[in-house]
């Protein structure tokens, strides 16, 4: 299978030649690595140079988007820049983030996955974090779900989810479009990511309200929004989030913000959503 990597990387000089080190030391190669410098600051473009001077399979180009990190559309439009830049001769198209250490055996152990079920669309491993010296699993980690910050797409998948939206949830509309077009999602725990900076850390403050906007998109509706809320709440431990997602919601249902889904979609978003909240709870 070939592979094709996009990692948009804005102020990444900390990290980056880590996370590109870690690739090209994969015991299956990628076809493609395309590194985005997003209107970085910082020496990020000169390192990644260093190694498209060194290895034919990475390039480096260009975005010049806010210098403000606010999550979802700066990502995902750093992302398409560097997915224009590529042919469509690939079987997986990956978007990772820049502050990653990739096991070796990483792409060899996803593709697997993607041999053994054809019907599998989507899959990744675990992000940790250093705490205390030692890496321990990344507490927004849920063995349903796939983080941002490693998506690997089958491209028949990724193309019935007509790609990544540039919003907030961007990383949850996916897999649940790909559960709409029948897809599965697989994570594999034995994948240990080592994720060098911690979600989160550099949201703009202007984002706090995105997340409940991104529900109201999603077509959540008021209650699976307020469990939602709940639950980020309480895995990042601010309690006072739930009173800004909540307000988020509102705001953009106010405003008539224009839903990221389908009715149909939203439907089958909503029941898949009761279904699983009904499954924890007996």
């Amino acid at each position: 299978m070939k592979i094709y990597i996009v990692i948009p990387a804005h102020n990444e000089e900390a990290f980056i030649s880590k996370t590109l080190e870690s690739l090209v030391s994969q015991t299956l190669l990628p076809k493609r690595i395309v590194v985005v410098n997003d209107n970085s600051t910082d020496t990020t473009e000169s390192i990644v140079y260093k190694f498209t001077e060194k290895y034919s399979f990475i390039s480096l180009v260009s975005a010049n988007s806010s210098e403000e990190h606010m999550p979802g559309s700066k990502v995902i439009n750093a992302f398409y820049r560097g997915n224009k830049t590529l042919d469509t001769d690939y079987d997986i198209i990956c978007k990772f983030d820049a502050d990653l250490i990739f096991p070796p055996d990483y792409l060899e152990k996803i593709t697997d996955h993607f041999y053994r079920d054809p019907r599998i669309g989507m899959t990744g491993g675990f992000c940790y974090i250093e705490k205390d010296r030692k890496w321990v699993l990344e507490n927004l980690t849920n063995k349903d779900h796939i983080r941002g910050a490693l998506k690997a797409y089958r491209k028949a998948c990724f193309d019935d989810i007509n790609g990544l939206k540039p919003a907030m949830g961007w990383d949850t509309i996916d897999e649940l479009l790909a559960q709409y077009h029948n897809w599965k999602i697989k994570t594999d725990s034995s994948l240990i990511v080592k994720h060098l900076k911690p979600t989160g850390n550099a949201y703009n403050l202007k984002a706090k309200y995105k997340q409940g906007e991104a529900f109201y998109r999603i077509r959540y509706g008021f209650w699976i929004t307020l469990i939602a809320s709940l639950k980020l709440a309480f895995l990042k431990k601010r309690p006072r989030l739930v009173t800004d997602y909540v307000a988020g919601f509102f705001k953009a249902k106010r405003k008539n913000r224009p839903f990221l889904v389908s009715e149909a979609e939203g439907k089958f978003i909503r029941k898949l959503r009761w279904k699983k909240i009904k499954g924890k709870l007996l």
